[in-house]
């Protein structure tokens, strides 16, 4: 098999687990039925990912792809704005994908990939963390926190946000039907009161 065929049964597999993750769920990701959904044998994988960790973990570098993509175009929309709205932007492009690509969500930010960091899956999330880091610097040049502290508090908040909203306990705790205001309450928790 070429380097190209090679790449694009790569590609194919890693395609295979992202529709099967997108329509079943994470408990749906066996090695067997994403080969069969490329269409290869059950034994095909295993040439091109050593163990099921390191297919999962290519199927989440995608995902991590797909936020940053999504993030970039919703702050883009913003390029000439002030970086407080561009981070509302990064904010709701972030929660959005957390509740619309809930599987995708969930393999991410699974403990058992992160920690084998097959991949530099680890690595995946930092270009859209320093995105992050660099509008909050923008946002609040003269903070008492370093801009990375803020940026990994604010991070941490948005991602609490979409696991409980996920779940359903803010709806059932605040009695909001719109995650829009707990993401306002997050910004003006770390970056101060937006300036009138």
């Amino acid at each position: 098999m070429s380097d190209q065929e090679a790449d694009g049964l790569r590609a194919r597999l890693v395609q295979a687990g992202v529709d099967l993750l997108t329509e079943e769920g994470v408990q749906a990701l066996s090695l067997r039925e994403i080969a069969r959904r490329a269409g290869v044998s059950h034994g095909a994988p295993r040439r091109h990912f050593p163990t099921h960790l390191s297919l999962l973990s290519a199927i989440a570098r995608q995902g991590f792809a797909d936020l940053a993509d999504k993030v970039a175009a919703e702050i883009g929309d913003h390029h000439r704005t002030d970086p407080r709205a561009q981070l509302m932007a990064l904010g709701r492009g972030y929660l959005d994908f957390a509740l619309t690509h809930r599987g995708m969500f969930e393999l991410m930010f699974r403990h058992d990939l992160l920690e084998s960091n097959h991949l530099g899956l680890r690595e995946t999330s930092l270009p859209l963390f320093q995105v992050l880091v660099d509008l909050i610097s923008r946002a609040q040049p003269r903070s008492d926190l370093p801009p990375p502290v803020v940026a990994g508090a604010l991070w941490s908040n948005l991602h609490g946000i979409a696991q409980l909203w996920r779940w359903g306990s803010l709806q059932l705790a605040t009695g909001a039907d719109d995650v829009e205001p707990l993401l306002r309450a997050t910004l003006e928790a770390h970056l101060g009161p937006a300036s009138r």
